[in-house]
């Protein structure tokens, strides 16, 4: 069969129809509609409160807005297929799929980088902070991260689709991914399967490397203040950052740095439920139940409500 014979691509999905599954198919709604809710809250809480119009709160809204649009590319479909026991996706909208995905995973991760240099500045160069994070610098940066992650993920996404898939058309996942497609193509991949690990390589080492670097320099000015409540400041500044750096890192060096032949496709389904749906209802919990200015105003309208 010639590449034209697949237009479209069946998705095996997650869940079968039976009782447990479907158990397990409204606990993902039921986690999908926490980080929906939990993201647009903090959204709402940063974009009318007066005490967040600062960097660190600018990249966390952004943050919060990547993990929605991860959710809504992944989630309806997947849910949708369920329940209508249709799991067919067009090249097309497979490429779209694995487009949006890469951006906003590529994106996080740059996002990270970006976030542990804002808090280097604020904590080992506090006086030159209104310029080295101006509105028109983080601008500049958030910029970078938007189109770095855009333009590495469109050049796999127009990869996978320009492929010859003279296979099964049967995709082993519940969304697309460039691994799960890859298996079904019949042009010889192995040059570009090699490049596909070294760019999840440099996409997560080379932010990675800014993080570490930025966090040792806090660490050693932390550890010179003679205040002790300034080193508690300073680590409570940093120490929801980090519990996101560590489950997004976790996550993503299993998902994408593993060779294929280390790869089973249900270690990849649960992999990818916790990266795309189980973390981003992790990051607004952790950035609100840690931050006493975020508990304030979530008192001052409960109260306001009741």
């Amino acid at each position: 069969m010639n590449r034209t014979s697949w237009t479209e691509f069946v998705l095996l999905g997650l869940l079968n129809h039976t009782t447990t599954h479907t158990v397990f198919f409204g606990a993902l709604l039921v986690t999908f509609l926490i980080a929906l809710f939990g993201n647009c809250l903090f959204l709402l809480l940063i974009q009318t409160g007066s005490d967040f119009q600062t960097p660190m709160y600018f990249f966390l809204s952004q943050l919060s807005f990547m993990d929605i649009c991860q959710l809504f590319t992944i989630v309806p479909k997947m849910s949708v297929d369920f329940l209508n026991k249709k799991t067919v996706i067009s090249l097309a909208g497979c490429g779209i799929q694995i487009f949006f995905t890469l951006t906003m995973g590529g994106g996080e991760c740059l996002l990270l980088a970006v976030m542990s240099y804002d808090r280097y500045v604020a904590i080992c160069k506090p006086l030159q902070y209104p310029v080295l994070m101006s509105r028109k610098i983080c601008l500049v940066l958030l910029a970078g991260v938007w189109i770095g992650a855009s333009f590495h993920a469109l050049i796999h996404a127009i990869s996978v689709i320009r492929l010859t898939f003279c296979k099964s058309n049967v995709i082993n996942q519940f969304f697309c991914t460039v691994p799960s497609v890859l298996k079904l193509s019949c042009s010889e991949t192995s040059a570009y399967e090699k490049g596909l690990f070294l760019t999840g390589i440099v996409m997560l080492l080379s932010p990675f490397s800014v993080i570490l670097a930025s966090y040792v320099s806090i660490l050693l000015t932390v550890l010179g203040m003679k205040s002790v409540e300034g080193r508690h400041k300073a680590f409570g500044t940093c120490i929801s950052h980090l519990c996101v750096v560590g489950i997004f890192y976790g996550a993503a060096s299993f998902k994408y740095m593993r060779p294929g032949s280390y790869r089973t496709p249900q270690q990849d389904k649960i992999v990818s439920v916790f990266c795309d749906i189980v973390t981003p209802m992790l990051n607004p919990l952790i950035y609100s139940l840690r931050n006493r200015d975020v508990l304030a105003v979530l008192r001052k309208w409960l109260g306001k409500c009741s």
